[in-house]
């Protein structure tokens, strides 16, 4: 079952102060004494965010960690609250209650004009230049690992979440910092996993033995490695990687950006793009599996513009695997890798009906509205076809919203992209994926969507 709607996952519980004014004429639930509806949201996620939509409709109110969250479900609500017309949210005060021990002053945790001023400095990482420098060590990365898959794995046989992780990890190592596979990157890697499990561990404290100690002793070894090699890319060590260009990254008045913006906003991006692509990539396969269909017209689509099996994808190639894009919108549209957006409230607001006041803890969700079947009929079907150039100009802009919108729309949407259309046409062009018959993997929902077995695939080579 996808893990669709979920408002409500203990990464994105409210966690600040309660609101002065009074939210009882927003319907809602109160749930349990003390612990209000926590251990229903825990226990399901997505069956709690179904029984609050057929119950209360597209605006409710739970109490839950402690504090209440005002769930706003739908297009417009995501219009309203992700475009930002009028600054009324604030995402660093939503997201910093969560994450401000493990990345603080990442780009989704700073607002207006701090936020526009830092964007655009960063967007220099993601121009034409550097992006083909990532889309030629992508290349090679991913059809090195296709082989490995393949002689470790003679039966075909494995467990696809951890490997592709492992993968996204190697790649962003490789593309983003320039960084040789070893002992070094190992490190790395496991600071970056103890801090993603720490956004939702249940002590917030960072005592020793816990979750939340270790997430936090990780970041200290980023800040000083990022630190010690931020300095050294600026004295001429740096190349077209991701982090060089952030090392020389300068605001509009031609400024540096300091030694500890650098930090926090590389610490930032490596957390959210391995580990969404890893999410995201992992329900592509598990849906490509079940529609064997969309494998094969997928892999005729890339064989027709590379020439062959295993042949690199060049960066001007990428926007004529079209199938390929569609399917991905798809898989993001069934399974958001993040399925909740949180943001507060710093003035009152109107929005359906209800006047919800300053400092509410708001949540958006992808999750949500990407199930909505007024929108999407069967919307638990996959079919790629809702993505045609014709479909999507018929829907509501906000109706599709994995990468968030408006200003903090994600900086790397465009390398994820590129990052799954390589992969896909380095894996479908060498195997086929399959899985066996009746398989249906449960998925963990937070922090991220991930399959709780690791989703057992067979890849069958071709």
């Amino acid at each position: 079952m996808a893990t669709h709607a979920d408002p409500h996952s203990p990464a994105l519980a409210a966690t600040g102060p309660e609101p002065a004014a009074s939210l009882d004429h927003i319907p809602g639930a109160d749930g349990l004494p003390v612990v209000g509806s926590t251990l229903a949201i825990l226990s399901d996620p997505p069956r709690f965010s179904r029984t609050m939509l057929e119950r209360y409709g597209r605006i409710y109110k739970v109490n839950s960690f402690g504090y209440y969250t005002v769930s706003l479900i739908g297009p417009e609500a995501n219009e309203l609250v992700l475009f930002d017309r009028d600054k009324l949210f604030s995402s660093e005060k939503g997201w910093g209650p969560v994450l401000d021990k493990l990345f603080p002053r990442g780009l989704m945790l700073i607002d207006f004009d701090h936020h526009r001023m830092d964007r655009r400095a960063l967007s220099i990482a993601f121009k034409p230049g550097p992006m083909r420098h990532y889309a030629d060590s992508l290349n090679r990365g991913v059809a090195r690992r296709m082989e490995e898959w393949g002689a470790e794995n003679p039966r075909g046989e494995m467990l696809f979440y951890p490997a592709i992780k492992q993968l996204t990890l190697d790649l962003a190592a490789d593309s983003f910092i320039d960084l040789p596979l070893g002992a070094e990157a190992e490190k790395i890697n496991q600071a970056f996993v103890d801090m993603v499990q720490a956004s939702v561990a249940p002590v917030r404290k960072p005592l020793p033995f816990t979750q939340m100690g270790r997430g936090v002793k990780g970041r200290k070894y980023l800040v000083d490695w990022f630190g010690r090699e931020t300095v050294r890319r600026r004295e001429g060590a740096g190349g077209q990687d991701l982090f060089s260009q952030f090392a020389r990254a300068t605001r509009e008045d031609g400024e540096l950006l300091s030694v500890q913006e650098v930090v926090d906003h590389m610490i930032f991006l490596m957390m959210a793009a391995h580990d969404t692509i890893t999410s995201s990539a992992t329900t592509l396969v598990h849906q490509l599996a079940l529609h064997p269909e969309w494998q094969e017209k997928i892999r005729r689509e890339v064989l027709a513009v590379t020439g062959g099996e295993g042949r690199a994808v060049g960066y001007e190639q990428l926007g004529e695997l079209e199938l390929t894009e569609m399917a991905f919108k798809e898989a993001l549209r069934f399974l958001p890798p993040v399925p909740s957006i949180p943001r507060r409230a710093l003035r009152d607001f109107e929005f359906g009906g209800y006047t919800i006041p300053a400092g509410t803890q708001v949540s958006v969700s992808p999750g949500a509205t990407h199930h909505l079947a007024d929108i999407w009929p069967e919307p638990e079907r996959f079919d790629p076809m809702r993505f045609t150039r014709e479909a999507e100009k018929a829907r509501h802009k906000y109706a599709w919203v994995p990468f968030g919108g408006g200003a903090h729309m994600c900086l790397g949407l465009h390398f994820a992209y590129m990052q799954i259309k390589i992969l896909m046409a380095h894996m479908l062009t060498r195997y086929r994926i399959e899985i066996a018959k009746g398989y249906e993997p449960e998925w963990q929902a937070w922090p991220i969507p991930k399959p709780k077995d690791g989703l057992r695939v067979t890849l069958k080579p071709l």
